[in-house]
């Protein structure tokens, strides 16, 4: 699912994500937070923004929604950006106000969710920019945190990269682990083809040019080169086109666009320093693990303003930002009422 799709399926969204901010609330919050409880009022309203310190890709704002709902329904909570925008320093990505204990309360556990997705979908979009016009996918793996799985593959999307396997029951993919224990690449390929499930694709990894050769047979829909130096890769594409000429494919699993048949992704060891080397080779897809086992987290921090009315959530750049920056806007990218001063970091 591209981009454009991340908005699209909200409710699949909050399905998964609901029970992960239930949780994280929970391990955060426990009895109370007893700072909260004894230094401020009952009844003190407050406006929030939640403001970018650094260029990147936003994705995880409506997991943040659901975290300071989750906290306090009375809270409102206003997107100012979508899953997906690039925010620059000082980009306000939403607004919050209501209960000031209860925005507090959930600061942390929605920024934990906000600035890790959004490290994953501004590390993607770095990938992705750098290969592009190469033709080449770039994909994610199941290196993933676990329990996040699903949140950070939907980052994922948001940086404008694509999903592989989103789990084991989804595609086949026979590794290196796999052909040790089956007992070679061709036994375990004739077992998977007994049982063949039609409109899952087939991946295999080799690790050889000879070993392609094992691969390459029309049942295969993708090869996966990993670990192989560039020249290594590109004497495998070499391989396969010849392959492909030789037996024109007549897969129904084909994707339409597709320039070759089996398809080839090239993954390990893969740095935004050599992946465009590897995308000129023309290989179709390029996974990276590292999009989600090592993106560094977006600094986001809630920034509180006081004092807020009790009514709706004002709009930025109205009267309260107005009065100290100027004309109103309609999306506006400083935090509320302010102007050009540092924002201060939230507390940890």
């Amino acid at each position: 699912m591209r981009r454009s799709d991340t908005t699209s399926e909200p409710i699949v969204l909050e399905a998964v994500a609901l029970q992960l901010v239930r949780y994280a609330l929970s391990e955060d919050v426990g009895t109370g937070d007893i700072t909260t409880l004894n230094s401020i009022p009952a009844g003190v309203h407050a406006r929030a923004a939640l403001v970018a310190h650094e260029d990147g890709v936003v994705s995880g704002v409506d997991v943040a929604r659901l975290t300071f709902r989750e906290a306090d329904a009375s809270v409102r909570f206003r997107a100012l950006a979508r899953d997906g925008d690039v925010v620059k320093p000082g980009s306000a990505v939403a607004q919050v106000v209501g209960d000031a204990g209860s925005i507090l309360k959930a600061e942390r556990t929605a920024l934990n969710f906000l600035q890790h997705l959004s490290g994953v979908s501004s590390l993607t979009r770095r990938f992705v920019d750098t290969v592009k016009d190469t033709g080449a996918i770039i994909l994610d793996t199941r290196k993933t945190t676990p329990g996040l799985r699903f949140l950070e593959k939907f980052a994922v999307r948001a940086g404008g990269g694509e999903n592989h396997r989103l789990a084991l029951w989804d595609m086949y993919l026979v590794k290196d682990n796999h052909i040790r224990a089956a007992g070679g690449l061709t036994p375990a390929i004739e077992r998977i083809l007994r049982t063949r499930q039609g409109d899952l694709l087939l991946e295999v990894e080799v690790e050889s040019l000879d070993q392609l050769q094992d691969a390459l047979r029309p049942e295969v829909d993708r090869v996966l080169i990993d670990n192989r130096p560039v020249e290594e890769v590109r004497l495998a594409v070499a391989e396969v086109d010849r392959w492909s000429r030789a037996h024109p494919p007549d897969s129904p699993r084909m994707r339409p666009g597709a320039k070759r048949w089996p398809e080839i992704e090239v993954s390990g060891g893969i740095r935004l320093d050599n992946v465009r080397a590897y995308a000129e080779l023309g290989v179709d897809y390029i996974s990276v693990g590292a999009l989600t086992h090592s993106a560094p987290a977006l600094d986001i921090s809630l920034e509180v303003e006081m004092p807020a009315p009790a009514g709706p959530a004002s709009t930025p750049g109205g009267s309260a930002a107005g009065s100290r920056c100027g004309p109103s806007s309609s999306r506006p990218t400083m935090r509320p009422g302010i102007c050009s001063q540092p924002a201060p970091r939230s507390a940890p």
